[in-house]
Order: structure tokens, then C-alpha cells, then sequence
């Protein structure tokens, strides 16, 4: 067994066979274990247990699970993993969007989820907040805020995330595989643009009051924050 039972995760599934399974191999796992078969109890649940993180299915009744997962988020920051049968890119892109902080498609191995969650927990774990900087983009990790000089910039759950990496490592190439593995914790594939739609993201919004590029390609490796 990996954990403590310190960490409460928060189960909101309406398949039974799903939602049984979680339940009896996450508590084997020595996790305190909430499920709710649909997304105003899993709500509920939230507010009167607030979890540390949340297994959200897409598919549920009456309010689906995009909509449970822009209400969770707009509540705090718990981490989030979305389940789903949806697994075009397209469907992860709007998941990711919707507050969701990893996505997994079933079937799907129970190891791996296992692996997510330690992912989630370790990326939640608290750590000092400080200002980013670099040429005249901030960056405040403690209210998750980014400024291209006096311009404020609203990022989402996963913009903000890239853009913390690229600050952190500035001037340095990094590869498709590196971020891959810092963002989103797991390969899309090697076929999928996921990469390329959030940089695009990024220059929209940093480069949205005329300002130069800082987010560059390096064709055929990856990507690079440096000043032009």
C-alpha cells in the first residue's frame, strides 16, 4: 500500500461496476474513499468533505461532468482527473478547459490511475509562493496571475501550468517529451497536437497587446521561451 490515510479522494461515477471498483481498490490503497453516482451529490459531498482530489466521469446524469467540473474549480483548486469514453484530442482539449487537471480514457488500467493521482498529489503538495520573471512577463505563482508588463493576463488550469514550466527553464529548448511529462504527466501520443494548441493558446494571449514573441518553436524539438 502507497498511502497514508491521509488523502480523501472524492468518486463521482454513475456506473456502478465503475464506481464499486474505484471505491474497493482506492480504499486498498489506504485512500478515505467518498463516491456520489451523480454530480449535485458529488457536490455536495465536495463542500462537506473537501477532497484532495477528484475522479470525475464526463458522462453523468442530469449535470454532466464538465459543468461538476467548472463548479469544483470555481470553488478552490482540488486536482482533478476527468474519466471518459471521449478520446479524440479535441474532447481532451475541452476537458482540460473545463478546469479538469489530467484526463483518462476507458478502459483504462487501474496502475495507471494509481500513478495519476500520486501525480496530482505531489503537483498540489503547497510550496512558497514567488514571482516569475522574464524580459517584461511576470508571473505570480500564489495567485496563479500573469502580467505582460502592466497587462493582466487570464490563463486557464493548463495554460498557466505551461507557462510556469517555460518560465522556469528560460532560454532553455525544451522537448515535446519534457513537457508532456511536467503538464500533463502522461504521452497523448505521438500524433496528437495538444502541444502545439496551448503554445498557440499562450502567444494569443502574450502577444495579445502587440507585444513580441517570447514563446519560439525549435523545429523538430520542441520549444523555447527567449526574446527575439
Amino acid at each position: 500500500m502507497i498511502q497514508g490515510m491521509t488523502n480523501r479522494i472524492l468518486v463521482i461515477e454513475d456506473e456502478d461496476r465503475i464506481r464499486q471498483f474505484l471505491q474497493r481498490g482506492l480504499t486498498y490503497e489506504n485512500y478515505r474513499v467518498d463516491v456520489a453516482g451523480d454530480g449535485p451529490t458529488g457536490l455536495a459531498l465536495a463542500r462537506e468533505n473537501p477532497p484532495d482530489v477528484v475522479i470525475l466521469d464526463w458522462m453523468l446524469p442530469g449535470m454532466d461532468g464538465l459543468e461538476v467540473c467548472r463548479r469544483l474549480r470555481a470553488a478552490g483548486p482540488v486536482p482533478i482527473l476527468m474519466l471518459t469514453a471521449k478520446d479524440t484530442v479535441g474532447d481532451r482539449v475541452i476537458g482540460l478547459d473545463a478546469g479538469a487537471d489530467d484526463y483518462l480514457v476507458k478502459p483504462f488500467a487501474f496502475d495507471e490511475l494509481l500513478a495519476r493521482i500520486r501525480a496530482l498529489l505531489r503537483r498540489a503538495a503547497p510550496t512558497q509562493p514567488e514571482v516569475l520573471h522574464f524580459a517584461d512577463l511576470n508571473l505570480d505563482t500564489g495567485t496563479r496571475q500573469a502580467f505582460r508588463g502592466d497587462r493582466a493576463i487570464d490563463l486557464t488550469a493548463k495554460e498557466y501550468e505551461l507557462l510556469e514550466l517555460f518560465m522556469r527553464h528560460p532560454r532553455q529548448v525544451l522537448t515535446r517529451e519534457v513537457i508532456f511529462d511536467r503538464v500533463w504527466g502522461y504521452d497523448f501520443g505521438g500524433e496528437s497536437n495538444i502541444i502545439e494548441v496551448y503554445v498557440r493558446y499562450l502567444r494569443q494571449k502574450t502577444e495579445a497587446g502587440g507585444e513580441s514573441r517570447l514563446v519560439h518553436t525549435v523545429r523538430g524539438v520542441g520549444y523555447v521561451l527567449r526574446e527575439e
